[in-house]
């Protein structure tokens, strides 16, 4: 073995020794910390069946994992902040207390913006009980939410029987009840709909009319009411109150308060906003996000 090779082999060793000793750690270790290629491994390249561990993120202003995928099945936790999660199928919102499900092999984009805490698991889609075959945002309960903390505490290369083994069986079987919540975005694919998507999520509070966007898009209202329906399943009303609940609850998770993020959206009022929110969620804004901070 010649000098070079000798030196990138220990390099290897002691790398994979540093994140092992980080796993080990009962704090969260940092996510942009693991992001970098000699810190990351490819939780498909871990010989277990469930690899878990936190992650956490500081004050940054934003950060954005591009699209990707894994053999893997992935659950994501989030404790604190939020994130957004765009598949092929849509985007999706995850504030806290809740979860994104992403089978194996779907890709991906993870983006976020200020502080956040969370719990990550990659599973062996062989596993069983049967988890949804699509990507959706779950309700996460305090139990599910436990077992994914003590999951995180358990080394890269766990025993893989006895304790270890119960309790990953157990954390399936609560992942496998989980609710879906309704925090999913159908995204179209056609290019016209694509620019307006872009300028509607930069500018939400712009309240222009059908009409006006279809002028915009250079096709008549008819079309464009035609291809929303084809590609999201919703009437254009319909797609915008979904956007507009997905960021207020990205912006209340963030800090903001009800005023401005009703402000944000264009409303006229705070109580004309409270109300479309509470008639897509069930529940007002205020309590909705203290559910997610409680307890």
């Amino acid at each position: 073995m010649d000098m070079a090779s000798f030196r990138y082999q220990v390099r290897l060793l002691f790398n994979l020794a540093k994140l092992i000793l980080a796993v080990k750690n009962t704090s969260m270790p940092m996510l942009n910390e693991l992001s970098k290629t000699e810190d990351w491994i490819e939780p498909d390249d871990v010989p277990r069946a469930i690899v878990t561990y936190g992650y956490a993120a500081g004050q940054a202003e934003s950060m954005e994992l591009d699209f990707h995928s894994h053999a893997k099945s992935q659950i994501m936790l989030v404790q604190r902040g939020a994130l957004t999660c765009e598949g092929d199928s849509g985007l999706w919102v995850v504030p806290p207390r809740s979860a994104i499900w992403i089978p194996g092999g779907a890709r991906h984009a993870i983006r976020i913006s200020g502080a956040l805490e969370g719990y990550n698991a990659f599973i062996d889609p062989a596993l069983g009980p049967p988890l949804p075959e699509t990507c959706c945002a779950v309700a996460v309960t305090p139990l599910l939410r436990e077992l994914l903390v003590r999951a995180s505490e358990l080394p890269l290369y766990y025993e893989e029987n006895g304790a270890n083994s119960r309790l990953l069986d157990v954390l399936l079987d609560e992942l496998a009840r989980a609710r879906v919540e309704d925090l999913h975005l159908p995204m179209p694919v056609d290019r016209r709909l694509r620019g307006i998507v872009s300028i509607m999520t930069g500018a939400p509070g712009e309240r222009k009319t059908l009409d006006t966007w279809a002028r915009q898009a250079g096709v008549s209202e008819r079309t464009l009411s035609r291809l929303i329906s084809q590609e999201t399943g919703m009437s254009f009303g319909r797609w915008r109150q979904q956007l507009n609940v997905m960021l207020a609850v990205q912006w209340l998770a963030d800090g903001a308060t009800i005023q401005q993020v009703a402000g944000h959206l264009g409303y006229e009022s705070v109580p004309s906003f409270v109300t479309m929110f509470r008639k897509v969620l069930g529940m007002s804004p205020g309590r909705y996000m203290a559910e997610r901070y409680s307890g």
